[in-house]
């Protein structure tokens, strides 16, 4: 029977420790990933291309595919595109 690992190792192991830049790398690709699901679930749950999204937010078509692979988005953005899905964003402290 094989060894059992946990999540945190494997992380650990595959992406280094924590706060190690390329832990912090991952993390950042992790949610980048996350969010662009999101976005492009709730798109197609609405009926709607990039193109139409595109034009809703004022952007070029490229741009939503970039947001949907998980490219890096400005904040801005971000704003703009969860508006125009009606999606909501909520920011707590810590």
């Amino acid at each position: 029977m094989g060894q059992l690992i946990n999540t945190k190792d494997l992380l650990d192991k595959r992406f280094g420790k924590r706060g190690t830049a390329s832990r912090e790398k991952f993390r950042e690709d992790a949610f980048s990933y996350y969010f662009g699901e999101i976005i492009k679930n709730r798109r197609k749950e609405l009926k709607m291309s990039q193109s139409d999204l595109a034009n809703l937010i004022g952007k070029k078509r490229p741009y939503i595919s970039r947001i949907e692979n998980g490219e890096d988005i400005r904040l801005s953005n971000f704003a703009l595109v969860v508006n125009a899905l009606n999606l909501s964003i909520q920011l707590t402290a810590k």
